[in-house]
Order: structure tokens, then sequence, then C-alpha cells
């Protein structure tokens, strides 16, 4: 399966033509495709209509300066202000954590989308794509506000998603731009980088998002091209159900398997059930390839489509969404 991407702010009748491909199991939305809350909302609609099955629609909206919604939704503080507040206040910041994650997939769902991919449960230890997305540089202590955002964001009727698996934060790289090789033993990785996705999993993630990253010592490929990562570690060993994403394949890491062709069927073949294709360059050669990819479990997307009532008014209406914004907006918040 497949989640695309589109270009502007409608969709073009090409578009509307790729989301009838029986493969298409969602589209995700970028600031590109972002003029106010009224037109994405619009947009979303309008995807839902052209969709002749029920359809993913997603988006990156973790906070800092990854968020692609603006005008309209709260300023999100970057995750690693929870960190910071955890070193002084380990009981506040899980509560704000909590807050933080529901108040952002409130927003999202009132908009009518079911999934901001969120999480980030990488360490922060200075990769230069996570930065300041990442919670803290200690996995203990990413492991609990992970636990703390995977119930926030289920309170507001999302599901979870854990990225980017095994960890994409101790390595320099930027997968967008380079290829990425992280030389640590799997032994290392289980107690630092791999404690976070336990907790998250144990806490009821629904989805993970892999890394475009290597680890040579455990496997020779990247992460999401991996069956040992996927099948072996993931799936056997630590107990995953949920839905697995690749990472965008439009990134510079992810040529290492070769052509749009080959990156989709590697993907596929390691045991990703969904295909992240950002680009809408690449969407084309991409359905192209489905007619030839291995059966993937379209079920187990349902779960992943937003539960409860969705709509602003209702939102609004909330105590609880003022009293938020309040906290994450205030002095005694993240920001």
């Amino acid at each position: 399966m497949l989640v695309i991407g589109i270009a502007g702010h409608s969709l073009a009748a090409e578009e509307r033509e790729w989301l009838q491909h029986p493969a298409v199991a969602g589209v995700i939305l970028f600031s590109r495709n972002f003029a106010s809350r009224e037109q994405v909302a619009e947009l979303t609609a309008g995807i839902r209509e052209a969709a002749p099955r029920p359809i993913l629609v997603c988006v990156d909206q973790e906070g800092g300066r990854v968020q692609r919604f603006r005008d309209g939704y709260l300023p999100l503080p970057a995750l690693a202000g929870l960190g910071a507040m955890y070193e002084r206040d380990p009981a506040g910041a899980l509560a704000l954590a909590r807050e933080h994650a529901w108040l952002m997939a409130s927003e999202i769902r009132a908009t009518g989308l079911d999934l901001s991919f969120a999480p980030v449960v990488d360490l922060g230890r200075g990769n230069r794509a996570i930065g300041d997305r990442a919670f803290h540089a200690e996995p203990a202590v990413v492991a609990e506000l992970t636990r703390a955002y995977v119930a926030g964001m289920h309170e507001a009727g999302m599901a979870a998603t854990l990225k980017h698996f095994p960890g994409h934060g101790s390595v320099l790289e930027d997968t967008h731009f380079d290829e990425a090789v992280d030389p640590r033993p799997l032994a290392v990785l289980e107690v630092e980088d791999l404690l976070p996705f336990r907790a998250g999993i144990a806490a009821g993630a629904d989805a993970v998002m892999m890394a475009h990253v290597r680890y040579p010592e455990v496997a020779p490929e990247p992460a999401g091209y991996s069956p040992r990562w996927i099948s072996e570690i993931l799936r056997a060993r630590m107990g995953f159900r949920g839905v697995v994403f690749s990472d965008d394949i439009g990134m510079a890491a992810a040529e290492s398997a070769g052509g749009v062709r080959a990156r989709i069927l590697a993907h596929l073949r390691a045991g990703c059930d969904v295909v992240l294709v950002c680009p809408p360059a690449l969407v084309p050669a991409s359905l192209a390839t489905m007619d030839d990819a291995p059966p993937t479990n379209a079920a187990a997307l349902t779960a992943l489509l937003g539960r409860g009532a969705a709509g602003w008014d209702s939102l609004l209406a909330q105590p609880r969404y003022d009293q938020a914004r309040a906290r994450l907006a205030g002095p005694e918040g993240v920001a």
C-alpha cells in the first residue's frame, strides 16, 4: 500500500485518478497544501469524496520546526522543551506531554484528518534532521515521555506512530540529503535507542515508521529495507502487531535500493505495510510498481482512521482545549 503526496491546495484531475488506484491507502499533506484551516478541511473532504474507499489523510504536525499547519493552530513547542522540563519537574513534564499530544491531535482531528505521524522517539543526540524534535538524550526519559504522549493522542481519537525505528538520533547525517550509518552493535541499541520504542509499543502505539539508516552490525541494508529489523526484531522479538510505514522514498538515503520501483519493492518485501511517496513526481512510477508488489494487510490500516467526532465547534466548546492552550503557550509551559 502507498501513502502519496499531492501538489497544491486542491486536487488536480490527475491526482483524483491516483486515488482510484487500489494501492493508494492515504494522502500525506505538507505546508505546500495549506493556505488556511478552512481550505485544508475542504481539501481533506475532497480527498475523501474522490477516493472509492476509506482513506487515511495524514500530516507531520509535531510542533517546533515541523508543524505543517500554522495559521489557526497553536504554535506547538518542540518536544525538546518537554525533555528540558522533565529535568526539573518530571511529573509536570509528563502531564504537559499528554496535553501537548492531546491538543495537537485534537486540532488535526477537528480539521478532518486522521493521523499526525507522531511522536518522534529518537534520542536527542545531535542528529541534523532530528535536533529539538526529540524529547531528550537519555533513553529512560524519552521512554517516559513517549508513554505520556501516546496516551494523549489516544485520548483525542488519534493513532500514535513511533518514529524513526530503530533510532535516527544517534547519527549525525540527515537522511533527507545523505546516507547515514550507525556502527553500534545490537546490544547497545537494545539498551539505548530501542528502549523508547519498547515503551511506546507497550503503551499501545498503533504504527511505527522506519528509519533510512543503516546499522551494519545488525543488517547490511537500511532498516526500512531490512527483514531482520522488521520481521525478526520489531515483529517477533519486540511483539509489535501494528502498521509499519517506510519513511519517504524521495529522501536521498532511500536511493541505496535503486530507482523508485526498487525502493518500493524492497520496502514491501522487507515487511513494510505502507510506503510513503511524498513527492508527487514519484507517484505515477510508484503506482505502476504496485501491480507487481507483494500483498499487504490493507485491513490493518482501518485501525489508523480517526476515531470520534471531528469538528472545530465541538473542540472549541471543550474546557480542556482552552486549558491546554494556556498551559502550552503560557510562561509555565515549554515554549
